[in-house]
């Protein structure tokens, strides 16, 4: 099956003489929850704006679902819905009525049941005659994505989808987010929040600096690049690690009582037999071992520092 959004060879080089991006290729599968994670100015809002029609590419082509975003525009952006990180709503209109307008800005009849079905969707029901104005934060941002739906696009850009939510008001956008995905919406999410990438995405793309740095599966991305730590939980404390297992680069945990060592996944041999036959020759003994593997956010900034 052909990818919903193919990027080629993208550039972007704005007026100040600033690139924003340096060929760029990226392919996005249908139905799949996709995170783009970089720090602020890799180029992530650039190549939403792309994609989205809102700026023009310097070179290169974008389609979307086999739709030019240049010479095909109108069918292109009709399959896309974009929630932008900041909340642009009229303050004082309702629920019901900023929805029904945004389904008419792309041309489509007026359909009371399907607006009723988004805001059942996203819990905002019992809110749909209360004014923008009178929401909570974590309200008005679903209310951007009933927007954002209201044409019954294929593809939704969710673009910070959670900044200044709380931690509750987080998950229940995540909620959100697979339902959408289990109706065959393709989701397109960039987050400084990686546990929200490690939690949703199906594949992660990393952009710094204007390139597209890497795009893996989540969990092969873990397995890849993921480093493992054997934390080993001493039977009394240590004053420091023998320089006999200076070659092992050991951690002593604050409180002494435990020993960490970080090995890589890939390496044929983790070192882990010898640690221990040393760590008994040297007196020192433990009683509980358990091992953990790195995060996203270790693996992220190991990417971008590289």
């Amino acid at each position: 099956m052909p990818p919903i959004i193919s990027v080629s060879n993208l550039s972007k080089t704005y007026g100040s003489g600033f690139t924003a991006l340096k060929g760029v290729d990226l392919a996005i599968n249908r139905g799949e929850i996709f995170a783009l994670l970089g720090p602020n100015g890799a180029g992530k809002t650039t190549l939403i704006s792309i994609i989205c029609g809102i700026a023009n590419p310097s070179t290169g082509t974008v389609t979307v679902d086999g739709h030019d975003i240049i010479t095909d525009y109108r069918a292109a952006r009709s399959r896309i819905g974009l929630v932008p990180q900041e909340l642009h709503t009229d303050a004082f209109e309702s629920v019901w009525a900023t929805v029904s307008f945004s389904r008419g800005l792309f041309g489509k009849p007026k359909n009371p049941a399907l607006v009723e079905k988004v805001l059942k969707d996203l819990s905002l029901w019992d809110k749909k005659d209360s004014k923008i104005v009178t929401l909570s934060g974590g309200m008005k941002r679903r209310v951007m994505i009933a927007k954002a739906l209201s044409h019954e696009p294929q593809i939704l850009f969710l673009d910070e989808p959670t900044a200044g939510v709380d931690v509750e008001l987080r998950k229940g956008m995540w909620e959100v987010v697979r339902t959408l995905q289990a109706s065959g919406v393709t989701i397109i999410l960039t987050t400084h929040y990686l546990e929200e990438a490690e939690e949703m995405a199906d594949r992660i793309g990393v952009i710094n600096k204007g390139e597209i740095v890497l795009v893996e599966d989540k969990a092969a991305l873990m397995q890849k690049l993921g480093k493992k730590r054997l934390k080993l939980h001493l039977q009394g404390k240590l004053d420091a690690v023998p320089e006999v297992l200076a070659p092992y680069k050991l951690e002593l945990t604050e409180d002494r009582n435990h020993l960490i060592y970080t090995y890589d996944t890939k390496s044929e041999r983790t070192g882990i037999t010898s640690l221990l036959g040393d760590l008994r020759n040297a007196g020192i003994r433990f009683h509980d071992l358990d091992t953990t593997q790195s995060s996203l956010e270790e693996i992220f900034v190991s990417l971008v520092r590289a």
